[in-house]
């Protein structure tokens, strides 16, 4: 007993699966987007042509606006911050400090910054630029 088999062209295309397949895309890119944004507090940079990575351990002190201060993504006061540096330096005291400021608040908050680093003792202190090209 042979079966036959009618072969016939399919008159309607079904989008049902190439819909599924579009939502599946978009989910997996809008999921894998999230990951490539650098988490931390948002500040603009000042622009410099020379600058150099900082490849050791280190901490960094962010001066956002509205006169906040944060210590390694975590808001301090201006008051505390000298106290919470010094235990950070104490842990490891080979620690770098980047001092990130945002390019639109004045240099005396940047000052005040690299002040309280000083008197901590810490030795070893960068500012955070951008290149200028990039």
């Amino acid at each position: 007993m042979k079966l036959q088999t009618e072969r016939k062209l399919l008159d309607t295309f079904s989008f049902s699966s190439l819909t599924d397949i579009v939502l599946l895309l978009l989910i997996f890119f809008l999921l894998s987007s999230s990951f490539i944004i650098q988490p931390g507090i948002r500040v603009k940079l000042p622009k410099a042509e020379a600058s150099e990575e900082v490849l050791e351990k280190s901490i960094t002190v962010t001066i956002a606006k509205n006169k906040l201060y944060y210590l390694n993504d975590t808001q301090v006061s201006i008051t505390e911050l000298g106290a919470r540096l010094n235990s950070l330096m104490k842990e490891n005291p080979s620690e770098v400090v980047i001092i990130k400021a945002d390019e639109e608040e004045p240099v005396s908050r940047l000052v005040e910054v690299m002040d309280i680093c000083k008197k901590v003792g810490i030795d070893k202190i960068s500012i955070a630029t951008e290149p200028v090209n990039g």
